[in-house]
């Protein structure tokens, strides 16, 4: 034999930062799984600190983590990138076997080009941080623009909620239903709607 067969015992794990800890809890609920145990608090000199509460070894594990902020847990945009970031090399470092950022809010993804000279391509930037931290793969839905997930290496699963969302005003059965287009990029929501309107200025 030229091998030796091994048993594999896959595992999942679900683990949520402090950005969006409702949403975690309700995938968690879905799945049947609980949440994965961890320590995250911001030093006061602003630092960030995470830690997981059990062992990881040779699991595949989800960190769910809006890249946004949240008052409730006195988070700020730029804080959860960085404890996602964070939860990501700590897992690497615990050797888990695979590690899927769910970003449901992809922060600074409308900073996808140059719209003037001298100007960082934020999303880029974010996206290159998010594999050298060591990410896998990453899940997120509804970028500002599709050219987003050309800034990816590694596999990105970009989702959407048109078509719910479509769906969901449409079973209201609403009259003179308008669909405001604040950005340039806006408009394709409308192609998802049963009934369409004409864009507007923000």
């Amino acid at each position: 034999m030229t091998f030796l067969p091994i048993d594999y015992d896959k595992r999942l794990m679900l683990f949520s930062g402090r950005a969006t800890p409702e949403l975690a809890a309700k995938i968690a609920a879905k799945l049947g799984v609980e949440l994965g145990p961890t320590t995250l608090k911001t030093f006061s000199n602003g630092e960030v600190y995470c830690r997981y509460g059990e062992s990881i070894r040779g699991a595949d594990v989800f960190i769910v983590q809006s890249t946004c902020g949240n008052p409730q847990t006195g988070l700020t945009a730029n804080d959860a990138l960085m404890e996602l970031l964070l939860m990501i090399d700590a897992a690497v470092g615990a050797s888990a076997h695979r590690v899927i950022a769910v970003v449901p809010w992809f922060g600074y993804s409308r900073q996808d080009k140059k719209s003037a000279p001298r100007e960082p391509i934020s999303a880029r930037l974010v996206a290159r941080m998010l594999e050298a931290a060591g990410a896998d793969r990453v899940l997120t839905m509804d970028l500002h623009a599709g050219q987003v997930q050309g800034f990816f290496s590694k596999p990105l699963d970009h989702m959407t909620a048109r078509f719910i969302l479509a769906q969901h005003f449409n079973d209201l059965h609403l009259e003179n239903l308008v669909i405001v287009a604040p950005t340039s990029a806006a408009p394709s929501w409308r192609r998802s709607s049963p009934r369409r309107s004409a864009p507007t200025s923000p």
